[in-house]
């Protein structure tokens, strides 16, 4: 991103904090300038082809269950335009406008790279429109992870001028919309249909808005277990370096490491002053169980990289060799292209296909689920007079008073649906074109599950803060490390110690509101833990 709040596209280096800026806060998107004359070559090979009448799938034939039939040279745009109108069927909820708008930018990102043969007129246009705040209204269900093309047809639609897209607040037909937006609708040429259609831009955008969300709210953990010490007076033992350089687990000494930044300050920093030998591992395998997560989402991360700055396109464009280009290459005849297009050649592809992304998501959802499970047994942990040393539910009344007991079955409701949000789906049964596209991968739903599953977590260390908070006021330790200190003042200026039984449910999306999901917040707490959430 420059510093005036443009993410440049090359179609090479989008990142998801590129997309969190486009979508969530509004950033300008602009193409780098090598990107349209890289366009220019590969719309050259695809218009050889078609004059030459070369068979090709997508392009001169049908699609799917369809490929063997040719299309007669006057019918091709009028193929395009079919493309679009014949495959716009998403049904459901509109997605949100963040979620539409880093669809979009996947997909400008994909075709920026090279490789799809697309109208250089398309790409212009799609950035337009997220320029100018244009969103097509995209309906949450119709992807089954080969290409999210039920639903990104939708957006098709607003590019010919049909469908529907909010602008200036208003849902409008797609036509009204790019006219008070001073844009025009896109002629399609031949392909263009199918790649405004073809990839993942939806998985891939709306996996980089999770990605971006869990990096936040995995910092958010370590603070909160970081409060949670302070309260249970805990043994730091199990983080010290040498103990976990032992045995060398993924993520593991980052999440210590990061936990023992927060502590800095405090009397917990030296593990004489705990108040047991042993914790239960909820609080002694916090390390584990985080650094597990991370290692989850570095995986993630290398599986998104490609789906946003890579072509998944089905047949691919090579228009010869380019400096630096991921596509180039020249005619291969063993590859089935036609040696008469010269240096370029149109290649049947699998690069639509996203098992990798699947999987990654899927093993997110899994760690954000253990991730919660701790959170929770922590919680319970505190409000047990028998292992925290603290009155019964934290009340200072003792047992007379039921304290935050009624809050454990909120915590453990948060837990059950995060487990359930994080069952796997990239092994579901999937089918598609009769015996031709007979594998899938449901990314797309892989990464939108991932949006409640976050929204839940975050509730859920919000209950834990709120109930750690109180476990501090009544250990009342001499001093607080940096990230505890910092985050009990904050929940301290939202919510007052708890004395006589009082609904506590208001508390807690208090702080899920005004801490949790604070950005500002977010990046202090993270720069006392080291680092940049």
């Amino acid at each position: 991103m420059t510093a005036r709040g443009t993410v440049r596209v090359d179609g090479r280096t989008l990142s998801y904090d590129d997309v969190a800026a486009v979508a969530r806060d509004g950033a300008r998107v602009a193409l780098a300038e090598e990107v349209l004359p890289r366009l220019e070559r590969e719309r050259a090979v695809v218009e050889d082809a078609v004059d030459r009448q070369v068979p090709t799938y997508g392009l001169t034939t049908g699609l799917g269950s369809r490929s063997s039939f040719a299309l007669p040279r006057a019918e091709l745009e009028r193929f395009s335009v079919r493309t679009v109108r014949g495959r716009a069927n998403a049904v459901g909820d509109p997605l949100p406008v963040p979620v539409v708008r880093a669809a979009l930018l996947a997909r400008v990102s994909g075709l920026a790279g090279g490789g799809s043969g697309v109208g250089p007129q398309v790409v212009r246009l799609l950035v337009d429109l997220l320029n100018a705040r244009v969103h097509p209204v995209i309906p949450e269900v119709g992807s089954i992870g080969a290409s999210d093309l039920c639903q990104m047809a939708h957006a098709g639609l607003v590019v010919l001028g049909e469908g529907r897209a909010e602008y200036g607040g208003e849902v409008l037909d797609g036509a009204t919309a790019l006219r008070r937006a001073g844009l025009t609708p896109v002629r399609l040429g031949p392909k263009d249909g199918l790649v405004l259609c073809g990839a993942s831009p939806l998985a891939a955008g709306a996996g980089a808005l999770a990605l971006h969300e869990t990096a936040a709210v995995l910092s958010l953990a370590q603070t909160v277990t970081a409060l949670t010490y302070e309260g249970f007076r805990a043994n730091t033992s199990p983080l010290d370096p040498r103990v976990l350089a032992l045995r060398p687990a993924p993520g593991q000494a980052r999440a210590a490491r990061e936990l023992l930044a927060l502590l800095d300050g405090g009397e917990l920093g030296d593990p004489r002053r705990a108040r047991r030998v042993q914790d239960p591992v909820s609080l002694r395998c916090s390390a584990q169980v985080h650094g597990s997560a991370y290692a989850a989402l570095d995986f993630a991360t290398a599986a998104l990289g490609p789906e946003l700055n890579g072509c998944g396109d089905n047949p691919v464009v090579l228009a010869g060799d380019e400096e630096g280009a991921g596509t180039g290459g020249t005619t291969d005849p063993d590859l089935g292209s036609d040696p008469d297009l010269g240096s370029g050649a149109i290649v049947s592809s699998g690069n639509f296909h996203t098992p990798a992304l699947a999987l990654a998501l899927d093993t997110l959802a899994l760690a954000l689920a253990q991730t919660a499970a701790v959170s929770g047994e922590r919680m319970r942990r505190l409000l047990d007079p028998a292992v925290s040393g603290l009155p019964a539910n934290l009340s200072p009344y003792g047992p007379e008073r039921s304290g935050f007991a009624p809050l454990a079955k909120t915590a453990q409701a948060l837990v059950t649906e995060v487990r359930m949000l994080a069952v796997p789906v990239s092994v579901d049964p999937r089918h598609g074109a009769d015996a031709v596209e007979d594998d899938s991968t449901n990314a797309s739903l892989g990464a939108r599950r991932l949006s409640t599953l976050l929204g839940r977590v975050r509730q859920l260390l919000a209950v834990e803060a709120v109930v750690a908070a109180q476990a501090v006021d009544l250990a009342a330790p001499s001093a607080l490390g940096r990230g505890p200190a910092a985050l009990h003042r904050a929940v301290r200026a939202l919510v007052p110690p708890l004395d006589d039984d009082r609904p506590c449910g208001v508390d807690v999306e208090a702080v899920d509101r005004e801490i949790m999901d604070s950005d500002d917040v977010r990046r202090a707490l993270g720069a006392l833990a080291g680092g940049t959430s």
